[in-house]
């Protein structure tokens, strides 16, 4: 639940996969809460969604499914008619058969039940009185795809609310979908919502693609589950916030140095290949690293000399020289990769970094990963002896070529989060998988979820400007898992800032204007100066 010794507070922002909040549900009757409690709970709290979505006016249309989603939706169309709301119930399955809380909540309910034929036959004339849809089919437990009549209703919903005939609300997630992938089971059908209400902590797939469209706004309910509950439970992750990591930040104090603060190094490409390297080491410097110093050849760094002024020039020839370098650096962080070149020198240069400097900080980027194709065992094998820590950021294409089997889920079968977690636990360091939800684990299978990037992040040199985001945090002594998760956030944080015209460029400094105000550290500076 909370991973101080990692850098990492976080205490609510825990993410439990099905079998999670399976577990969470047991624990709390354990604990003396009744089902039929957890369920009015949640009942109340997706008719308080409905009232607010309909704006207090308006009929509403609640799909019931034969299990304990199917009961959250009497209670919520019980709710609903007792605050003078027009009510319609459809149930997948027959009244008789339902058993335990939903057959309770179901006796509750003093309305019609009519049966999902009659919403089947109407086709595109279905919802012509409705106004709100309520998915309460069934929740995450769902373990194969929606077929027959739940089929058909999920296409009918889909296509109405395209039309715009209707709005959708999911009881904990859209129907079809998986709670720990966040893709529609076997690539079936799924309902689409505009609003989403879950209960306790929210679900892998609740952020994970397209999941994270296909749920719309999620709101977490709170349904009465305490929280010692997750004492016992493995989280699957945590969604990314400053609150996970804040306290984890680098503190300046009034007596440190440049070094002190922290030297980062970042390995320059060819004398046509400067930019990647640059945009990197202008990145550290934001996210505060005291020292940055660009390493290369002299035809490389005659052009890195035009462009820079605040990043230091270290002529590097091969490995030995590198290694050589970082010590006259003081060299807390290397990073090695954007654009640094597919060839032998490059490798030479990785593998001496991991062996020999080996309490040095490392981020692995870009060109390594193509370097190492078919032979990630020799990059596994430095990493494993070294003290250090060390990040790799590639790419759903980079990823795939130091670990082909965990290549995108639709191939391997397994979603983005078990993919990375696999991948950090062979390669024994952290990995960070990007995209629209990035994915971040560390060997032990911690891992964290971010997937609040504005669209307009796909640009040339903005995955370099993570890079270095983390490396210049790294070079801080931040915990790895921790900066990983921080650069993520900080990168995302000022793209929005930036707006959809942003370029690379424009990064840098708005991440270090995003972690200024995180931190509060002008505000600690100016009380001190009072």
């Amino acid at each position: 639940m909370t991973s101080r010794k990692k850098g990492l507070n976080g205490e609510g922002l825990e993410l439990l996969d099905c079998a999670g909040m399976r577990a969470a549900d047991a624990a709390a009757m354990d604990f003396g809460v009744a089902g039929r409690a957890l369920m009015e709970k949640a009942g109340a709290a997706v008719a308080d969604a409905a009232l607010e979505m309909l704006g207090g006016r308006g009929r509403v249309l609640v799909l019931a499914g034969p299990g304990n989603n199917g009961g959250d939706g009497f209670v919520a169309a019980r709710l609903l008619k007792e605050r003078g709301i027009a009510v319609d119930v459809v149930l997948l399955g027959e009244r008789e058969k339902l058993k335990g809380d939903a057959a309770w909540a179901a006796g509750e309910w003093d309305g019609e039940v009519l049966p999902v034929e009659s919403m089947v036959e109407a086709k595109e004339r279905a919802f012509d009185a409705h106004d709100l849809v309520i998915d309460a089919l069934f929740g995450a437990g769902l373990d194969r795809p929606l077929e027959g009549a739940a089929a058909a209703l999920a296409a009918l919903t889909v296509a109405a609310r395209k039309r715009g005939e209707i709005r959708v609300l999911a009881v904990d997630v859209p129907s079809g979908l998986n709670g720990d992938t966040g893709r529609p089971m076997d690539g079936g059908l799924c309902f689409e919502a505009d609003v989403t209400v879950t209960f306790f902590r929210k679900k892998p797939g609740h952020l994970l693609y397209p999941g994270r469209d296909l749920c719309g706004e999620v709101r977490v309910a709170d349904i009465g589950i305490p929280e010692r509950v997750l004492a016992d439970i493995a989280p699957a992750a945590f969604e990314n916030s400053a609150r996970l990591w804040k306290a984890a930040l680098p503190a300046l104090t009034r007596g440190a140095h440049k070094y002190r603060r922290g030297s980062l190094m970042v390995l320059s490409g060819d004398v046509l290949h400067t930019g990647a390297s640059r945009l990197a080491a202008l990145a550290g410097l934001r996210a505060g690293a005291g020292a940055v110093t660009l390493a290369g050849s002299r035809e490389a760094l005659t052009v890195q000399a035009g462009q820079v002024t605040e990043v230091m020039l270290q002529p590097v020839d091969d490995a030995p020289g590198l290694v050589d370098a970082l010590a006259l650096k003081h060299v807390h962080a290397m990073l090695i990769g954007p654009a640094a070149g597919v060839n032998e020198v490059v490798r030479a240069m990785t593998l001496s970094v991991l062996e020999r400097a080996r309490h040095v900080a490392v981020v692995l980027d870009a060109d390594v990963f193509s370097i190492f194709e078919g032979d990630p065992e020799t990059l596994f094998a430095a990493i494993a002896k070294r003290r250090g820590p060390v990040v790799m950021t590639p790419h759903e294409g980079e990823f795939a070529r130091l670990f082909p089997d965990l290549a995108h889920d639709r191939e391997s079968g397994v979603g983005k989060l078990a993919r990375v977690k696999e991948a950090a636990r062979r390669a024994g360091c952290v990995v960070l998988l990007k995209g629209p939800d990035t994915v971040i684990a560390d060997a032990k299978g911690e891992a964290v979820i971010d997937s609040d990037s504005p669209p307009w992040l796909a640009t040339a040199g903005s995955g370099d400007v993570l890079a270095g985001t983390i490396a210049g945090l790294l070079a801080q002594r931040m915990p790895a898992l921790a900066a990983a998760a921080a650069g993520v956030r900080l990168h995302a944080l000022a793209a929005w800032r930036a707006g959809p015209s942003m370029v690379a460029g424009d990064l840098p400094v708005r991440i270090g204007e995003v972690l200024a105000e995180i931190s509060g550290a002008a505000a600690h500076w100016e009380g001190l100066r009072r």
